[in-house]
């Protein structure tokens, strides 16, 4: 029982300070004015608008229905698709191509706490006669 009161003892001064300190008004007049922040999360980024893209009958040909083509792109703030790369092809003769294309989607931005965020990205095209 010493054991217990001992400890209390000792630790009692840091509670008193503790309870002091949390006593205290809040001393930045803005800080108690404003909503604290919650965020709602981010809401990812969707396509708003896609183009086509055109194949010559060789190239088209020689490509199966469905093909994957991935690419690794930033949508910004404003809904433009920027620094669009490659990760994978399916046929390196493509590849401006369907940058090209994407190059030219619009989408509605990521957002979060309401207001539009940049955001980085993989898209998978499927390539479709």
């Amino acid at each position: 029982m010493r054991r217990v009161l001992v400890a209390s003892i000792l630790l009692s001064p840091l509670f008193v300070t503790a309870a002091a300190v949390a006593s205290q008004p809040v001393k930045d007049a803005s800080a108690s004015t404003q909503a604290p922040l919650v965020s709602t999360g981010v809401i990812p980024a969707k396509i708003v608008h896609s183009t086509d893209i055109e194949l010559p009958t060789s190239l088209s040909a020689a490509i199966p229905n469905d093909a994957p083509f991935v690419l690794k792109l930033s949508v910004d703030e404003k809904g433009s698709a920027k620094n669009v790369a490659v990760v994978k092809s399916i046929n390196p003769n493509m590849d401006a191509r369907v940058i090209e294309a994407v190059r030219q989607f619009r989408w509605q931005p990521a957002m979060l706490n309401q207001q539009a965020i940049p955001v980085d990205l993989t898209l998978t095209v499927l390539l479709q006669h």
